[in-house]
């Protein structure tokens, strides 16, 4: 009788620990849990890997190291994940997952998936999950600001923490194939960012859809890699001259890119852009039509304020619905200028 008290007692105090440690880390701030989890992943790697993956804060070269082509194109720098053993790798993942949304890893990891379908089927190893690499620029604090890098081919996150802001932009999402299925499920990585753009334009009244299709063909992004301080005309059409519920469909398309960042940061971004969604521009350039199930072969801007998304199909080697190019920047905080400026 007296032993099985003691497992009670026991077990009572080991689920009193787990809970104690399990409030501490809910009690942590979102940056908070960020630091820890970069920090957990620095630990796990020894001096030579740790020089290869941080980088000074005002490396300039390395941030703009970032590209939607495979590495054998554009060399990336910092670990890649093949070079990690389960253990570094899993932290490296665990870091990249506290700086996003619970929908945003997904989005990261479906992409990874597809590429990892493009590795089976090609002649040279320039694709799959052990070619995405992370990087770190300046130090995780939870006060002076820092930078995570992660991405490979079609995928390159650019997040700056500053304080308890996190800065997505300038961030590129792709991918290819853009429609794929694991066992039975279909896998889209960007189909809501094309859904919710063709519901849109279908929305539109004649007038609207007048202003927003361009007259001329728009084939690639025009503000992708190494075209950082660009810019460009707003063109289309405005949202000042939709309705109340097209001004909903326009923000709830844009969310498909500003809330793949932590929530915490999620909320005031798309509070930023609300603010300035009377002067934000919709444009569309291709067919308005698109297969139920499948990609539009479209592209579109929504440029705004302090907000530029690009949406644009890629024609060559096939089918352009099946590989997509994405662009979210925010001219006046890319890389997370504003809370770093001196």
């Amino acid at each position: 009788m007296k032993i099985c008290v003691m497992k009670v007692l026991s077990r009572i105090a080991a689920l009193a620990t787990l809970c104690v440690a399990l409030h501490a880390v809910a009690a942590q701030s979102p940056t908070a849990q960020i630091v820890g989890a970069t920090n957990k992943f620095l630990s796990t790697l020894d001096d030579a890997q740790r020089k290869r993956v941080q980088f000074a804060f005002d490396d300039q070269q390395q941030r703009a190291r970032w590209s939607n082509l495979p590495i054998s194109s554009v060399p990336r720098a910092g670990l890649s994940m093949g070079e990690l053993n389960s253990a570094q790798r899993s932290a490296a993942l665990a870091a990249v997952a506290t700086v996003l949304s619970r929908k945003g890893f997904e989005k990261v990891q479906h992409i990874m998936e597809a590429d990892e379908l493009l590795r089976k089927d090609a002649p040279k190893p320039i694709f799959g999950k052990d070619l995405y690499f992370i990087s770190i620029l300046g130090t995780p604090s939870e006060k002076a600001p820092w930078m995570l890098q992660f991405g490979g081919h079609h995928l390159a996150l650019n997040i700056t923490i500053a304080g308890e802001r996190g800065v997505l932009t300038p961030s590129l999402v792709g991918a290819q194939p853009a429609l794929y299925k694991v066992n039975d499920t279909t896998i889209r990585p960007l189909g809501e960012e094309s859904d919710r753009a063709l519901a849109l334009l279908n929305a539109l009244d004649e007038a609207q859809r007048k202003q927003a299709i361009l007259t001329y063909r728009v084939a690639d992004l025009v503000l992708g890699p190494g075209q950082d301080g660009k810019t460009i005309q707003p063109e289309g059409l405005k949202a000042s001259a939709m309705n109340e519920q097209q001004r909903t469909m326009l923000l709830d398309l844009i969310a498909e890119w500003a809330t793949i960042v932590h929530d915490s940061s999620a909320g005031p971004r798309m509070a930023e852009i609300k603010s300035g969604l009377n002067e934000t521009w919709f444009a569309w350039s291709g067919a308005t039509t698109a297969d139920a199930g499948r990609n539009i072969t479209a592209y579109y801007r929504i440029q705004g304020p302090n907000l530029v998304i690009e949406y644009a199909p890629q024609p060559l080697g096939g089918d352009p619905s099946m590989h997509v190019h994405t662009m979210y920047r925010d001219p006046t905080n890319d890389y997370g200028r504003k809370a770093t400026a001196k």
